[in-house]
């Protein structure tokens, strides 16, 4: 019997130990936040020194792409490790009188596949995928924990009426500002899972419009860009703010501070060496509210913005920071996406990547291990006549107004030379597009989404 009970406590502390050694996972995501709103990727205007520290003690990836040029489809691409032509999701299609249209039940989801490999999985911030109750509310796909807005259109205010806690509707007074509610429980689940492995998830809303921050922060720009001072930007829920250029600074100040705060807990807690943290955007840049991007150069040397398919709508940051696991200060011309994600983080938490994914693991090129490369990557936006593009090396093939024109023409760019897609090659470099061509179709399958609402509008 003692034979046994010995037996027994070893295969314990065996599983113990194997799951001890399982990384902690950080996800965090900002709102419409542009390739040059951080000063390590060019940011002049204000500073974010916690992200700074974290490419300065880890790396900076400068060829990273969002899964879509707006919030739903990028969430979508983002959770199930697929491009557009691929994701259920492909734009903001809206429910009412909350949420979006909801990602199916049986939809493969990152928590879901960690929950599975003995992850405690938590969500702080904007969701997005499905209206409360519904099959793709987050208690539905795999997520332990959720705390913030399920809804996108209730995102628009940083002072909302409620929030949702799980499956409970948390009542507000209006008058509090929202990102630091949801911060604070991102920082309690951390917290509280410390000695497990967890994957945190932290899809932050600013700086999402409405430009709307906390005086103690705008108070500071205010001065300094006081050219601004008697401009008001106006958005939905009747927001109105008076300087939202300052108001901007402002916002990305105090996000900014709350990642820094994610990094010291992890030092407290002493778990920051086993714990990669990734930092990211959904999109490019917005110009609603008020704020204004080409006085900040938010979108550095690109061009074009949120919306658009050209590298300002989709080329993003992305850090990672694991400290003793990624080498500090290195800066990665590895050209990845959203959709990578999945692989990545099966790699690291020892799980069979499915089969369905559009991702590469960038594990490698974290680790300075052999990477490989994708063939090209692939995107389509349905608003404004629908948009495609295609990234295969450097080249950058975009076609315009499809929906309108089905033969639309390519528009062909070299992003070695000209990163700022400014001079359409196309006619140079027949070779080139007839090679991608073929893609615009192959690489995309119709939607279940996009083939109901199409069924219904006959």
């Amino acid at each position: 019997m003692k034979k046994l009970i010995l037996t027994l406590a070893l295969a314990l502390l065996a599983v113990s130990t194997q799951a001890a050694k399982k990384p902690n996972l950080i996800f965090i995501m900002v709102d419409d936040a542009g390739y040059g709103d951080f000063s390590c990727y060019g940011q002049k205007k204000f500073t974010t020194p916690n992200i700074d520290r974290m490419a300065m003690r880890g790396m900076k990836f400068t060829q990273h792409y969002s899964g879509s040029t707006v919030c739903a489809p990028t969430r979508c691409c983002l959770m199930n490790g697929v491009h557009t032509g691929h994701s259920f999701v492909r734009g903001n299609r809206e429910v009412q009188p909350e949420g979006q249209w909801p990602i199916p039940a049986n939809l493969v989801t990152i928590p879901k596949l960690l929950q599975k490999a003995g992850y405690v999985t938590g969500m702080f911030g904007k969701w997005g995928l499905g209206a409360p109750g519904s099959e793709g509310d987050p208690v539905k796909q795999g997520w332990d924990e959720f705390y913030g807005y399920n809804c996108q259109r209730q995102a628009h205010t940083y002072y909302p009426k409620h929030l949702w806690h799980n499956d409970k509707k948390i009542l507000m007074d209006g008058k509090t500002y929202s990102h630091d509610l949801i911060h604070e429980q991102s920082l309690k689940f951390i917290r509280d899972n410390a000695k497990r492995p967890f994957f945190a998830y932290l899809p932050i809303t600013i700086p999402h419009a409405a430009m709307q921050a906390p005086e103690e922060d705008v108070a500071p720009f205010r001065k300094k860009f006081s050219q601004f001072e008697d401009k008001i930007g106006k958005y939905s829920h009747g927001t109105k703010v008076r300087n939202p250029v300052a108001a901007f600074a402002g916002m990305m100040t105090r996000m900014d501070r709350g990642v820094g705060e994610v990094l010291d807990l992890l030092d407290e807690l002493k778990i920051a060496d086993n714990t990669l943290v990734l930092f990211t955007s959904d999109n490019g840049p917005h110009s609603e509210g008020g704020h204004q991007p080409g006085f900040f150069n938010s979108n550095g040397p690109l061009k074009g913005h949120k919306r658009d398919l050209y590298e300002g709508g989709i080329r993003v940051p992305l850090i990672a920071y694991w400290p003793g696991k990624v080498k500090a200060g290195i800066v990665s011309d590895h050209i990845s996406a959203h959709w990578d994600l999945m692989p990545t983080l099966c790699d690291l938490a020892g799980i069979i990547t499915p089969k369905h994914t559009d991702g590469i693991s960038y594990v490698p090129a974290l680790t300075g291990g052999k990477q490989k490369v994708h063939d090209y990557l692939y995107w389509e936006f349905h608003a404004f006549g629908k948009t495609q593009a295609i990234r295969m090396g450097d080249w950058k093939a975009v076609r315009l107004k499809v929906g309108n024109n089905p033969d639309a023409p390519i528009h062909l760019y070299n992003l070695a030379t000209d990163i700022g897609e400014t001079e359409d090659i196309a006619d140079q470099h027949p070779d080139v597009v007839k090679r991608i061509s073929p893609l615009f179709k192959s690489a995309r399958v119709e939607s279940d989404l996009f083939t109901l609402f199409s069924k219904n509008k006959k």
